[in-house]
């Protein structure tokens, strides 16, 4: 491989890593509609004010929005580039995996537990959490208490997991298919088990608990 081809891999990594967020991206996703304050991303996204700067600052860094000053406040805008098209590709995937989900979900009836009932059932330490992403996503942050095993190391470390106990599985995002797959997996093997419907990024976003490395 030429070390241009090389290069290009290595920037389009970067830009991965960077889309890789559900924050990053909703805010995109307003951007996308003109030009806005942090304020008034704040307001539309839900997001923390602090979040909000500091999402912001990483998008102006990769080139995916600009910033202009406007007496007192900052305004931002989409940066040049086909953005548009990016996030409307992104979008047609997303849909494409819900598709997926929605056939697994109906061939082995898969339930999905919610972010509020998984941090009650983990305050009362009676669930079982599984992180099915692979060991390098789980060292970089993870639900507290998790265990880390990667959907395909699943099968031959089963022993693991108590045979009691519930299990709430959980991957990157609402439309990561490997812990649908994963509870479909246990559930053949007569674990109790259920997904969690919004996955690590969503539960990050949401300001809830997660164990991150130092």
């Amino acid at each position: 491989m030429k070390n241009a081809d090389i290069e290009l891999l290595t920037g389009s990594a970067g830009f991965a890593h960077i889309l890789g967020s559900a924050p990053r991206l909703r805010l995109l996703e307003q951007i996308v509609h003109g030009e806005y304050a942090v304020e008034q991303l704040v307001e539309l996204t839900g997001l923390s004010v602090a979040n909000t700067s500091q999402h912001l600052q990483q998008l102006r860094r990769a080139g995916f929005v600009l910033a202009r000053r406007d007496g007192k406040r900052v305004l931002y805008r989409l940066g040049s580039g086909p953005i548009v098209q990016l996030l409307a590709a992104l979008d047609v995937y997303a849909q494409h995996q819900r598709s997926e989900l929605q056939a697994l979900g109906r061939g082995d009836h898969v339930e999905a537990i919610t972010g509020d009932e998984l941090l009650e059932r983990m305050r009362e330490a009676s669930i079982t959490v599984l992180d099915v992403r692979p060991a390098q996503e789980f060292a970089a942050g993870h639900l507290p208490g998790a265990v880390n095993i990667p959907f395909d190391d699943l099968q031959r470390r089963l022993g693991e997991l108590p045979a009691n106990a519930e299990i709430a599985a959980y991957c990157r995002g609402p439309y990561c298919v490997l812990s649908v797959q994963a509870v479909a997996a246990l559930r053949q093997h007569g674990l109790h088990a259920r997904r969690l419907g919004s996955g690590y990024d969503d539960w990050q976003a949401a300001g809830l608990p997660v164990v991150k490395a130092a």
